[in-house]
């Protein structure tokens, strides 16, 4: 039976089909309460309107214990109110006791895309397209509907900064806290940036090698042409460089090719070149 087309009460009948395969279209937030439990009537409500708001990003599905200790008891059902969030067939995550609503939107956030993450990746798909206009307008709809949202910004940042928007991008990513700014695609980002900065002010790569050819021990020569190698997305190339930076000249400029190897590794993320490098670097250390 339905309250609305987001809400339903669920009995064991009809469990498997609106919560377990239901659960492969969209997330089910299962509520299990009873009708003596006052937390469970505080909760109720709130569960529901949440539902409304996100407007089928979840489907609620309420469970009465006492109709259904079946359910109670298949699901390790202790304490009530229980609510466990089902997606892909699978109980993924769960709380008891009735959260204040800002906990539960916490909660349902880490498991289900808001509208402005899902543009965001639209527009960051189109510019792998090459789609630039179009991704540039999505990316900016996604930031003026989420600002302060990590996932948003470290998407639509990207974007931006594909495009040549730097100065833009980084505007976004100072708009965040400073906690969300630590994390790692955001600061992956930073990285890009700063490398993308540094290039405007540099040669081409070639002007860069034929000098540095000139002068082999150079350090800033060969640490120029790693960034603008870097920059261009030449990032073995820039890896050599820096290798050979750290095995000729380890210590200059406070360590700057460590740095900013591991600053190119976080960058590329799970990039094959990462493992390889890694262990080229931990070899020329150790």
């Amino acid at each position: 039976m339905a309250d609305s087309p987001y809400v339903f009460h669920v009995g064991a009948e009809d469990f498997d089909r609106i919560v377990i395969q239901g659960s492969h279209r969209q997330p089910v937030l299962v509520d299990f309460w009873a009708g003596w439990c006052q937390p469970c009537q505080i909760l109720m409500p709130v569960l529901t309107r949440l539902a409304a708001d996100y407007q089928g990003a979840f489907v609620l599905a309420k469970v009465d214990t006492e109709a259904h200790p079946d359910l109670a008891t298949r699901y390790g059902v202790r304490g009530i109110p229980a609510v466990k969030l089902f997606k892909d067939g699978e109980l993924v995550d769960e709380f008891t006791g009735a959260l204040p609503e800002t906990e539960i939107r916490a909660f349902l956030d880490r498991h289900i895309p808001r509208e402005s993450e899902q543009i965001a990746e639209q527009a960051l798909a189109q510019s792998r397209e090459g789609e630039e206009e179009s991704a540039l307008a999505l990316a900016r709809k996604a930031l003026a509907m989420d600002p302060a949202n990590p996932k948003v910004v470290a998407s639509a940042a990207r974007v931006l900064t594909v495009l040549g928007k730097n100065e833009e991008a980084r505007r976004a990513i100072e708009a965040l806290s400073p906690a969300d700014r630590q994390e790692t695609a955001i600061q992956a980002l930073l990285t890009e940036l700063e490398l993308n900065e540094a290039a405007t002010r540099l040669p081409d790569a070639d002007i860069l090698r034929g000098r540095l050819a000139e002068a082999p021990d150079d350090s800033g020569l060969r640490f120029q042409l790693a960034q603008r190698l870097a920059a261009d997305g030449r990032y073995e190339e820039a890896f050599e460089q820096l290798l050979t930076l750290m095995r000729k000249d380890p210590g200059w400029s406070d360590q700057a090719a460590r740095k900013t190897m591991i600053k190119l590794f976080d960058t590329l993320g799970d990039d094959p070149l990462v493992a390889r490098y890694r262990g080229k670097m931990a070899s020329l250390l150790h």
